[in-house]
């Protein structure tokens, strides 16, 4: 049995998040409005039914996936490979702190997942290591998974997951704190995953 629907959720709003800072693999916190986030996605996510919730292993996805694990009673397992990109120099800082220190940098990083932060890593590696998980998943039983893990990441795995060229992945927009992305496997299309969903969630 294969995997048939794939759940990437983004973790609820952070400290860092509100502060307007980078995180990459700083281990920040949700704030009050992040637990909100979280509990209001519960029964918007609960009607795929999914069978697993794969969490990354930083604090702030962590919480969020135990937040829908404990309301639904579904097994949460903590996997380190969907951490956010690691940002390196970077982490901690504002983007304006980053344009003062790397000026041009940021953007092209924005623009090319194969620029690396000065001691981080590429979208293409984080992809990578997060597909990992995907594929493990696809040998098991489960048929509908939840990740919860990363901005960066869920728009890495998708553009990968989707076969989309590199050089196109920064067309695809950025993802809003406890939001999600859809993909889907048609019975007919075999192993490709199709784009149900993006950016999908409850604001307010």
């Amino acid at each position: 049995m294969s995997l048939r629907t794939l759940v990437l959720w983004r973790h609820g709003e952070t400290d860092y998040n509100a502060s307007g800072r980078m995180q990459g693999h700083l281990d920040s916190y949700l704030t009050d409005v992040g637990w909100n986030q979280a509990r209001f996605a519960v029964p918007a996510l609960a009607r795929f039914s999914p069978d697993i919730i794969v969490a990354s292993d930083l604090r702030r996805a962590t919480d969020t996936a135990t937040v829908f694990s404990e309301a639904m009673g579904i097994p949460l397992r903590i996997d380190k490979r969907l951490r956010e990109t690691n940002l390196g120099l970077w982490q901690g800082k504002t983007s304006v702190e980053v344009d003062d220190g790397w000026p041009g940098v940021r953007r092209r990083w924005q623009t090319d997942a194969t620029v690396t932060p000065p001691g981080g890593e590429t979208r293409v590696e984080v992809a990578a290591r997060a597909a990992e998980v995907v594929a493990e998943l696809d040998t098991g039983v489960e048929e509908t998974a939840v990740l919860c893990a990363h901005g960066g990441l869920i728009t890495a795995l998708t553009g990968r997951l989707l076969d989309l060229p590199v050089a196109n992945w920064s067309q695809l927009g950025g993802i809003s704190n406890c939001h999600w992305t859809v993909l889907a496997r048609r019975e007919t299309s075999g192993l490709s995953w199709r784009l149900i969903a993006y950016n999908a969630g409850i604001t307010g």
